[in-house]
């Protein structure tokens, strides 16, 4: 890990760039130059970890795409365009991991591979604007305590047993509005 700390991703996706241009003039993958020149742009522009963190997954997955390539399109390379598409292959795995540890560096998560991504008990902090206070448990009860609730009402009137409610008349059926 410490050598990839070493590492400038600048020179990297500048070098990976570079080669791939060149591989661009003989029988290689065509997405090489795009996904670098898209690297090159992530790579300077500081505030977006959104387009690094696409770059980094862009590399990672053309890594795999790369391996592929080269075991069906075999027969139409030549040496020299083979040496060089592995070479870029080569360069790849170092610059993906040093633009990982970049953006961890950063504070980036990588949600769809399960590394601090869905992690809920966390460092995530919950807030709601007014209702609970931090000092006092106002309106809060967990679920093992008794419930001590004060109330500001007074206690209800003694019912006397004598008064009868006056009948109600229902003019409609189940649920139908009343006119008072």
């Amino acid at each position: 890990m410490d050598f990839i700390q070493r590492l400038d991703p600048s020179k990297l996706v500048q070098a990976g760039t570079w080669l791939s241009f060149i591989t661009a003039l003989f029988t290689s993958p065509s997405y090489n130059l795009p996904i670098f020149l898209f690297g090159s742009y992530a790579q300077e522009n500081n505030e977006a970890s959104q387009s690094l963190q696409t770059f980094t997954a862009l590399l990672g997955g053309s890594c795999v795409i790369d391996i592929v390539w080269m075991i069906i399109n075999s027969s139409k390379q030549g040496r020299f365009s083979r040496f060089l598409t592995i070479l870029l292959l080569l360069l790849k795995i170092p610059t993906f991991l040093a633009f990982g540890l970049s953006l961890r560096q950063r504070g980036a998560q990588f949600g769809g591979l399960g590394i601090r991504g869905n992690d809920l008990s966390g460092p995530t902090v919950w807030s709601m604007p007014g209702g609970f206070t931090s000092t006092g448990r106002d309106g809060y009860q967990a679920m093992d305590e008794e419930s001590h609730v004060e109330s500001n009402r007074p206690p209800p009137l003694p019912v006397n047993s004598t008064t009868v409610p006056p009948p109600t008349t229902n003019m409609g059926g189940p649920g139908a509005y009343q006119t008072l």
